[in-house]
């Protein structure tokens, strides 16, 4: 084919007026089918600069843009003539630098910064006199974000809340708005939100918007939330050419406000629709492609669609059953290893893909240790979290006080009434005597360094220090970290600082991963483990700070990640690891089922896809809670990818159509 399209591709190319809904699965070429799409149009006689295509991410949107010109550059098109190929949320900073006076912001609004909104958090929570243990200013911006995403203006958020918290964010929120309108500022949702509106209060503006463009075309449609659907919907209302392409198979960020009702739901807004299903998979083998379409079945609600194999065969995926994370570490990284002593086989080629931000901390510690390269994306290493330099923060004082800067920072953490002022003093006093901080705090009462509240708030900080001490050489590693985390009342402060449950867990989750690092590194020593071996084998090397993982990719390293940072990528050897019940599927989607556990089944279904020649599942048989070894349930996903479910449905052969799809 001289245009390098396949069938399906090509109807979805040459469908150049009316709504269209492209069915792209995973590894099916949608970006290719999208900028042939546009080149047609402008071949057809649309101008180019009457083609709007909107996508989520300015790297999509960047390579649309660089792929339609390289297409037009060949039919000798002149370069001022192109296509309008922004992300959503440039679209709206054109539309509401040119209209947003008519919702009573200046024309020359700001976009404020993060640390621009916390200080408006702030003062907003101060304003209605919040308690600091009752709403932090972080934990309200992010529940103002899930009200935006989901168009929630402040009176309608303070109908919805349901909890004291919520409405002590709801009464915050009309403050924290009234004070960014007040100073010309937009935040980032509200780019979305104001535009949303803008739309719906001024209907002329939204036709004048609307007129600009023939033809809307909408990337990634499955991930819209409420105001994206709504400015598509106002945009493309009057000449109906909207071309919208994704797969309700890999929506997976409902916790961010993408409703996959939308992708599922197209015919009911556009009831003349075509639908194209792009299907014939270029990526996987045939092996790893059996497995996805048998997993995804099982979500009842969805659009009926198989993937194709272009590539016939390959290995079956293999299961690996381990004794514990450890040994699931272990036993994965040697075989990565293993890998790498094959003739032409690279560190980059081998991904490691988990469900949550806790399990990467034994891949790393076994890749250190086998001197492996590696790089980890979507979030911070493990061992650079607030808790866990914390607490090792405290392991560091303890093994060695005159650690300046370890103490420096749990000195008031948890808070101890040691402020900031009495830390400059204490700092000037151990200036003045040209010693550490430690050094000075017996004296600090006696010397009259400090006000007899503070000298004893130190007082009583030396002495948690000198009772740690004590303990370490009286036990193992894993006792001695409960033992920091239960007199230091870590617990306690993590619950005063986090009242959103699961940014809670989260942390807790993370505190409970050092235990269970100690417990480990205890079960490999025979002898009595020493702190400073510990802290050695963990201390981390320099890392690539870069929040970028396409430019994280370009270094030849094994790529360790959650499964939502794999959206888009593919590697030639997959590791999905944790495969159980509480991991993956997430405990959370088991306690409340239906959706959420459709949703954990998509994310499944996009770790299995991005596996190109070879696929690892592994579970581990037990794994630590809080240090001690709790068996556990292999994942229902592993089950129902293997054939081994009760009542599954075979892929391969068409099913009646699904409910609330096409």
């Amino acid at each position: 084919m001289s245009d390098g399209l396949n069938s399906p591709q090509r109807e979805a190319v040459r469908t150049l007026s009316g709504p269209l809904l492209v069915l792209a699965g995973a590894g099916t070429g949608k970006t290719r089918v999208v900028t042939h799409r546009i080149a047609e149009l402008i071949r057809h006689g649309t101008p180019p600069e009457r083609i709007l295509a909107v996508t989520f991410t300015r790297k999509a949107a960047g390579e649309m843009l660089e792929r339609a010109t390289l297409l037009l550059q060949t039919k000798k098109r002149k370069p001022e003539t192109r296509p309008v190929i922004s992300t959503f949320h440039s679209l709206c900073v054109k539309v509401l630098r040119r209209h947003i006076e008519r919702l009573g912001y200046p024309r020359k609004f700001t976009i404020c910064d993060r640390s621009d909104q916390q200080a408006e958090a702030r003062s907003a929570l101060r304003e209605i006199r919040c308690p600091d243990q009752s709403l932090k200013p972080a934990d309200l911006l992010s529940i103002i974000s899930q009200w935006k995403s989901r168009s929630f203006e402040p009176g309608r958020a303070a109908s919805a809340a349901d909890s004291d918290k919520e409405h002590l964010a709801a009464a915050a929120y009309r403050r924290y708005q009234s004070t960014l309108k007040t100073k010309g500022m937009v935040d980032f949702d509200d780019l979305l939100l104001l535009t949303q509106q803008l739309f719906a209060k001024h209907p002329a503006v939204r036709r004048e918007e609307a007129a600009l463009f023939d033809h809307v075309l909408i990337d990634e449609y499955q991930d819209t939330n409420q105001s994206q659907y709504q400015i598509v919907k106002g945009l493309a209302a009057g000449h109906r050419n909207l071309c919208v392409v994704g797969d309700d198979d890999q929506s997976i960020y409902g916790w961010r406000g993408a409703e996959v009702q939308h992708i599922l739901g197209f015919k009911n807004d556009w009831p003349e629709a075509k639908v194209v299903r792009l299907e014939e998979n270029y990526r996987s083998t045939a092996s790893i492609l059996k497995y996805a379409n048998t997993l995804i079945a099982f979500n009842r609600v969805r659009h009926e669609k198989v993937l194709i194999a272009a590539r016939p065969n390959g290995q079956i995926p293999r299961v690996m059953q381990l004794r514990d994370e450890n040994d699931e570490a272990e036993k994965i990284v040697f075989d990565i290893q293993r890998l790498l002593s094959e003739p032409g086989v690279r560190a980059k080629d081998f991904a490691i893909l988990c469900r949550t931000n806790e399990q990467p901390r034994a891949f790393e510690t076994e890749l250190r240790r086998a001197k492996l390269p590696y790089v980890l994306l979507g979030g911070m290493s493990f061992f650079d979290r607030k808790e866990v330099k914390d607490i090792l923060s405290y392991l560091k004082v303890v093994d060695n006080p005159q650690d300046e800067s370890s103490l420096l920072r749990i000195i008031n953490t948890p808070t101890r009434n040691i402020g900031a002022s009495t830390v400059k003093q204490l700092l000037a006093a151990a200036t003045a005597k040209g010693c550490t901080v430690w050094d000075v705090l017996p004296e600090a009462g006696p010397l009259g360094i400090l006000p007899s509240n503070a000298a004893a708030a130190v007082t009583k900080f030396r002495q948690l220090i000198l009772s740690l001490q004590d303990v370490s050489q009286k036990t193992t590693l894993a006792n001695l970290v409960e033992e920091v985390i239960s007199r230091t009342g870590y617990h306690s402060e993590l619950d005063r600082q986090y009242p959103d449950p699961n940014d809670r867990e989260a942390r807790s989750a993370s505190v409970e991963e050092i235990i269970n690092a100690a417990a480990a590194f205890d079960g490999r020593k025979k002898k009595q483990t020493r702190l400073e071996e510990f802290l050695d084998e963990i201390a981390l090397g320099t890392r690539d700070s870069s929040d970028d993982k396409e430019n994280q990719l370009q270094n030849n390293a094994i790529a360790l990640m959650t499964l939502h940072s794999a959206k888009g990528l593919e590697f030639p050897f997959v590791y999905m690891v944790g495969m159980e019940e509480g991991i993956l599927p997430h405990k959370r989607s088991v306690e409340v089922e239906g959706d959420a556990i459709d949703e954990e089944r998509r994310l499944c279904y996009v770790g299995v896809t991005r596996a190109q020649e070879s696929l690892t599942l592994s579970f581990a048989l037990a794994r630590r809670k809080w240090g001690k070894l709790r068996d556990t349930v292999p994942s229902r996903f592993l089950y129902e990818m293997t054939g081994k479910a009760e009542n599954i449905r075979k892929p391969g052969s068409r099913r009646p159509r699904s409910r609330n799809a096409v």
